[in-house]
């Protein structure tokens, strides 16, 4: 581009908080499962940030224990422990707190079930740690959920960010940009879709770490583009969006199966979380294309200034990359 805008709109990007770089920002999940009349199994999953397990704890109403039955278990992505829940009083109407919640930006999925098949699902956040257990969730109270899951999780996934920026970037025309915004968003909605439902399945380490480098794929052909020579991203970006796409969507996917799915509503909650990733992506876009407004009308710089957001873009992205690779070797 002949503006400064570029440059000037990664480093709004690049003075993000520093703990969403490499993942998106990925919620607790606490399901609570009810097995007789006064028991239920509980799951509590707390996802890690880099090597740091959140110190965050669900507390209960005098006369609901909870106890252990198994160690934190730690993976590559999270912390998983398992409890045993003993409510002297009924489980429906009373309060859930999540202690530690206020000093972080992770948001926690409560799902409870019920003997009867009755099911309940709330968020809590750092401004509303605590929350009252439901008898039932409506299907609107759930599509509310899992809008906000999507739209947070595109929001806060920089590197699924970076790859579309990149992408807007490369093309200078509308037509080509809404062609392949178009493309991305239909391959990456039917990988989610497969890969949700198990009729496909990658582990999720190899899928983060070929992310990456799709990233610095398209730095690279960010970087041509702004000396003038064609590339494959600039004669047909709806292809390069439309392969790399299908990779984001098993990103996406393996993200929506570590918050979980209510398995009586699965359709409901896979579709409201993907309409809300579409509605991130597309506030993402209008916000992106109103700042390179803005900025177009400053004074042309040199080309060696021009590369230097697609020089930052590709070595954030390769960084990720072997983070990602080391993880799984």
């Amino acid at each position: 581009m002949k503006k400064l805008s570029t440059y000037l709109l990664f480093i709004i990007l690049f003075l993000l908080p520093s703990q969403s770089w490499s993942h998106e920002i990925r919620p607790a999940f606490l399901q609570i499962i009810q097995k007789d009349s006064d028991t239920y199994e509980v799951y509590w999953k707390v996802p890690r940030m880099r090597d740091v397990i959140p110190p965050i704890y669900p507390v209960f109403e005098e006369g609901i224990q909870l106890n252990r039955l198994m160690r934190p278990q730690k993976s590559i992505g999270a912390s998983f422990s398992k409890y045993e829940l003993v409510a002297e009083i009924p489980l429906e109407g009373t309060a859930i707190f999540i202690d530690g919640l206020k000093k972080t930006l992770i948001d926690v999925l409560v799902s409870v079930e019920y003997l009867n098949g009755e099911r309940s699902t709330m968020m809590l956040q750092a401004d509303q740690d605590t929350g009252l257990i439901k008898g039932t969730a409506s299907t609107l109270q759930l599509a509310e959920t899992y809008t906000v899951l999507g739209v947070e999780h595109i929001l806060l996934g920089i590197d699924h960010l970076l790859f579309v920026l990149a992408l807007l970037l490369i093309c200078k025309r509308f037509k080509k940009l809404l062609g392949a915004i178009t493309a991305f968003t239909l391959s990456h909605s039917f990988t989610l879709t497969l890969a949700v439902l198990g009729v496909i399945y990658i582990p999720t380490p190899p899928v983060e770490a070929v992310i990456a480098l799709s990233i610095v794929f398209l730095a690279v052909e960010l970087i041509k583009n702004l000396e003038g020579k064609e590339s494959l991203t600039s004669k047909s970006p709806w292809l390069v969006a439309f392969t790399f796409g299908l990779l984001h969507g098993l990103g996406f996917a393996s993200a929506l199966h570590e918050v979980g799915l209510p398995q009586v509503e699965i359709p409901v909650a896979l579709a409201c979380f993907n309409i809300g990733v579409e509605l991130g992506q597309i506030a993402f876009v209008s916000v992106m294309l109103a700042v390179f407004g803005l900025f177009n009308r400053l004074s042309n710089v040199s080309l060696m200034v021009k590369k230097i957001p697609a020089y930052m873009i590709g070595s954030v992205a390769f960084f990720w990359f072997i983070e990602r690779i080391a993880a799984f070797c």
